[in-house]
C-alpha cells in the first residue's frame, strides 16, 4: 500500500463567477497601482484572501492499494491450428508466454482456448478476445496476444483495445497446399437430365514447381465406384453429371494429394443434391364408364407435375352394330404410337378395368410387357371382367402378373385389410393408424366396406391388403427392372365417397403410384441416414427378419458396428455419432449408402496457409507486432504507452498503474470566516496608509 496527496478545492460559489471575481480583483489592483496608490499591494492580499476563503482549499491523502496489469492471451485450438506441427508450436508460446508474464512483477495472464465455431462459422477469435476483455477492468489490460495461424473469420468484431495486440504466427513460410472449391451446385436437378458442377483446384503458399499443372480427380456417386479425370489446377471447370435416381445423390470429389502438402482435409468436397422428376407421364387405360373412373383421374390430375394421357372405352359390350373399330371415335386415336412408338416415354400405365376387346393387339400388350422388364410400371384395377375370358391375363401380360384370377367375383360386403407383410411394406404401412376405430369396438381398421372382389391366388411378389376371409386384394411385385401392382376390386371410390366413415383411399393410392414410380422414400428394401451435425440416425427397412449390424466406415477408413433396433414391424433404427466430418459409407448385406457429416466445405480449411495479413491492420492500430514462432519465441517487455510495442524478437506490453483507494483523509486548508476577516482588515489597512497621504 502507499500514499498520495493533492490539493482539492470546493469553492463556495460556481467556478465561473469565481473566474469573474479573479479578473475583476486583478483589474482594480492594476488600477490602484496604475494610479501609484501606496496601499495597492494591501488591495491586492485582501483580494487574494478573499478568493481563496471562496475557493475553500483542502489538503487530501489517499491510501492506494496497487492492482496487478492484466495479460490477454487467445490460443486457438481450431482444426487448422491441428495441420502439422502448429499444435507444438502453439504448445511451446503457451509455456513461454506463460513464463514470461509471471516473471513480471505485478502482472496477471488470462487466456481463453478457442475451438471451431458452431455452424462452420471458423475461428472467432476476435469474439473470443472480446468477451475476455469484457471480464477485466480496461483500466488494467496492459496488452493482449492471439496465438494462431491467423485465419480468423470475425476481423470485423475485434474490440478496442486500451493496449497493444500482438499475434504469435505458427506455420512455416514453406508451407503449400491444395484445395478443392466446388463454387456452384445445384440444391436440385432433375433426374436424367445433365446437370453442371462449377469446380476449381486451386494452389497456395510455396507451391513446388511440379505441382503446377494437372491432377487426378476422384468422381463418385453415392456409394458407386468412383472414376477419375485429369483437370487443370487454377482453372474453373465445368462438370457435367446425370442424377440416377430421386431423392437425395451424394457426389463425393476429390483430387489427389501433392507431395508435402499440408493437408489433404480439402482436397475433398461433398455434394448433395435432391433429384426430382421434371414432369411425371401416366397412361390410364379405362375399359369402360364406371364410378371409380374418376377417381384415377381426380387424383392424377390434383398433382400438378403429372402430365395424364386418358382415353376411355365408351361402347359397352354388348353393343354389336358391326361399326370398325377405327371408327368409334370422334378422331383417330394413336394406338400405335402410344403402345410402341413412346410407350417407354410413361413413368406408369394404369390399366383400369380394362378387358380385352380387339383395340389394342396382343402386339402392343407385349410391348407393354416388355416395357415393364425395362423398367417401366403397370397397375391393374380389376373389374369383375378380370375373372373372364376376356380378361388382361389372357394376354401377354399374365406373365408379369403377381396374381391369377380363379374365375369368379365375390360381391359381398368386407372390411379391407393390412396383411402383416402389408404393415412392414411403405405402400400400406401404418394405413390403419389414418382413420378412426370402429364405433362397435371390433378389431381391425376403422374403413368402410367395400363389396366387390375378384378371387385371386397369388403367385408372385407379396400380398399387402386382403379382403373377403383373408383372399388377396393388393398385391406387389418386381419383374425385371420393373413393376407392377394388382388391385383385385373396383370399389376404392366408396372410401372417396365417405361410405360408411370412408377410408384412406388418396393416401393409399398416392403411395401406390408413387412406389411404382420408384420414389425412393418407398423402397420396401432401404437402408438410408440422416444426419444432425454429426449425429447419425440410421433406418433400415424389410420386408424380411431382422438385418444385421451395419458397418459404417469413417472418411479415415476405420469401421464400427451399429446395432439395430426394431421400433415398428419391418423397421429398425440405429444411432452413431461420427468423430470428424466428411463422408461415410454404410454396409449391411447387400445394401449399401453414404451419408454426409458437417458441411460440405469446413471454412476452416478453405483456407490453410498461416499469415498475418488478416489481423495486421488491427495489431498496427494498437502499436503491436506479428511474430512468427518459427524464428524464435519473443521476449516480454514493459514499453510507455503510446511507444511501439514490438520489435525483433520481443513484443511488448503498457503499464497500467492502476489502483484501488482503500482510505481518503481531507484536511481544510483555510477556514473561510477568519480569511474574510484577514480581507476586511487588509482592506482597512490599504484605506488608513492611503488617507495618511
Amino acid at each position: 500500500m502507499n500514499s498520495a496527496a493533492d490539493i482539492l478545492f470546493d469553492p463556495l460559489l460556481p467556478w465561473p463567477v469565481l473566474y469573474l471575481a479573479l479578473g475583476a480583483a486583478v483589474l482594480l489592483v492594476g488600477l490602484a497601482l496604475w494610479r501609484g496608490l501606496r496601499g495597492w499591494w494591501l488591495r491586492g492580499l485582501a483580494a487574494l484572501a478573499l478568493l481563496v476563503a471562496i475557493a475553500n482549499p483542502s489538503y487530501q491523502v489517499e491510501d492506494r492499494t496497487p492492482l496487478s496489469d492484466i495479460v490477454l492471451m487467445v490460443v486457438d485450438r481450431t482444426a487448422s491450428q491441428q495441420i502439422g506441427d502448429r499444435a507444438d508450436q502453439t504448445d511451446a508460446a503457451v509455456a513461454r508466454l506463460t513464463a514470461e508474464v509471471e516473471a513480471l512483477p505485478g502482472t496477471d495472464l488470462r487466456s481463453v482456448t478457442l475451438l471451431d465455431g458452431a455452424d462452420n462459422a471458423g475461428s472467432l477469435a476476435m469474439s473470443a478476445l472480446a468477451e475476455l476483455m469484457a471480464e477485466e477492468p480496461r483500466a488494467r489490460i496492459a496488452g493482449a496476444v492471439v496465438i494462431s495461424d491467423g485465419q480468423i473469420h470475425d476481423i470485423e468484431r475485434a474490440p478496442d483495445l486500451p493496449a497493444p495486440l500482438h499475434l504469435l504466427l505458427t506455420g512455416r513460410e514453406t508451407d503449400w497446399d491444395r484445395r478443392l472449391l466446388v463454387r456452384n451446385a445445384p440444391t436440385f436437378a432433375i433426374v436424367g437430365e445433365e446437370l453442371s458442377l462449377r469446380l476449381r483446384v486451386e494452389n497456395s503458399g510455396a507451391v513446388p514447381v511440379g505441382e503446377t499443372g494437372s491432377v487426378r480427380m476422384s468422381i463418385g456417386l453415392d456409394g458407386a465406384e468412383p472414376f477419375e479425370v485429369d483437370v487443370p489446377v487454377g482453372q474453373d471447370l465445368d462438370l457435367p453429371l446425370t442424377l440416377p435416381h430421386g431423392g437425395m445423390n451424394v457426389v463425393r470429389l476429390e483430387v489427389a494429394a501433392g507431395e508435402g502438402e499440408l493437408t489433404d482435409r480439402n482436397n475433398a468436397a461433398v455434394v448433395q443434391i435432391n433429384g426430382v422428376r421434371d414432369r411425371l407421364r401416366v397412361l390410364l387405360v379405362s375399359g369402360e364408364p364406371h364410378a371409380g373412373e374418376r377417381t384415377w383421374r381426380n387424383l392424377l390430375k390434383s398433382d400438378s407435375s403429372v402430365d395424364l394421357v386418358h382415353f376411355t372405352i365408351l361402347r359397352p359390350p354388348e353393343k354389336q352394330d358391326g361399326v370398325p373399330v377405327t371408327e368409334l371415335s370422334l378422331i383417330a386415336f394413336p394406338t400405335r404410337e402410344l403402345f410402341l412408338d413412346k410407350v417407354d416415354e410413361f413413368d406408369l400405365i394404369i390399366f383400369d378395368r380394362y378387358k380385352r376387346r380387339g383395340i389394342l393387339p396382343m402386339l402392343y400388350l407385349e410391348n407393354v410387357r416388355n416395357y415393364v422388364e425395362r423398367g417401366g410400371a403397370v397397375l391393374v384395377a380389376a373389374g369383375p371382367d378380370f375373372a373372364t375370358a376376356d380378361s388382361l391375363y389372357r394376354s401377354p401380360l399374365a406373365a408379369i402378373m403377381p396374381a391369377a384370377p380363379t374365375a369368379r367375383v365375390l360381391e359381398e360386403g368386407y372390411r379391407p385389410q393390412i396383411t402383416d407383410t402389408g404393415q412392414k411394406h411403405p405402400v400400406t404401412e401404418g394405413l390403419d393408424a389414418l382413420s378412426p376405430p370402429l364405433d362397435d369396438g371390433s378389431e381391425g381398421p376403422g374403413w368402410g366396406r367395400w363389396f366387390r372382389l375378384v378371387d385371386l391366388v397369388a403367385e408372385a411378389g407379396q400380398v399387402v391388403m386382403s379382403g373377403l376371409d383373408d383372399r388377396p386384394l393388393l398385391v406387389l411385385n418386381r419383374v425385371g427392372e420393373g413393376r407392377v401392382a394388382l388391385l383385385a376390386s373396383d370399389h376404392a371410390w366408396l372410401w372417396s365417397r365417405g361410405f360408411e366413415g370412408g377410408g384412406p383411399q388418396l393416401e393409399l393410392l398416392r403411395r401406390l403410384a408413387h412406389w411404382m414410380m420408384k420414389e425412393p422414400e418407398l423402397e420396401e428394401e432401404a437402408l438410408t441416414a440422416t444426419a444432425e451435425g454429426l449425429d447419425v440416425t440410421l433406418t433400415r427397412r424389410t420386408l424380411g427378419g431382422t438385418p444385421e449390424d451395419v458397418v459404417v466406415t469413417a472418411p479415415d477408413g476405420t469401421s464400427v458396428a451399429v446395432a439395430l433396433t426394431e421400433v415398428s414391424p419391418g423397421r429398425y433404427v440405429g444411432r452413431f455419432t461420427g468423430e470428424d466430418p466428411g463422408l461415410y459409407r454404410l454396409a449391411e448385406g447387400d445394401l449399401s449408402g453414404v451419408v454426409a457429416l458437417g458441411p460440405a466445405a469446413p471454412k476452416e480449411f478453405e483456407q490453410t496457409i498461416a499469415t498475418g495479413d488478416l489481423l495486421a491492420p488491427a495489431v498496427e492500430t494498437r502499436r503491436g507486432g506479428v511474430q512468427r514462432i518459427e524464428e524464435r519465441l519473443p521476449d516480454i517487455r514493459q514499453v510507455r504507452d503510446g511507444r511501439a510495442a514490438a520489435g525483433r524478437g520481443w513484443i511488448g506490453i503498457t503499464p497500467r498503474n492502476a489502483y484501488v483507494t482503500a482510505d481518503v483523509t481531507v484536511i481544510p486548508l483555510v477556514a473561510p470566516l477568519l480569511f474574510l476577516l484577514l480581507a476586511m482588515a487588509l482592506t482597512v489597512g490599504a484605506w488608513l496608509r492611503e488617507g495618511r497621504r
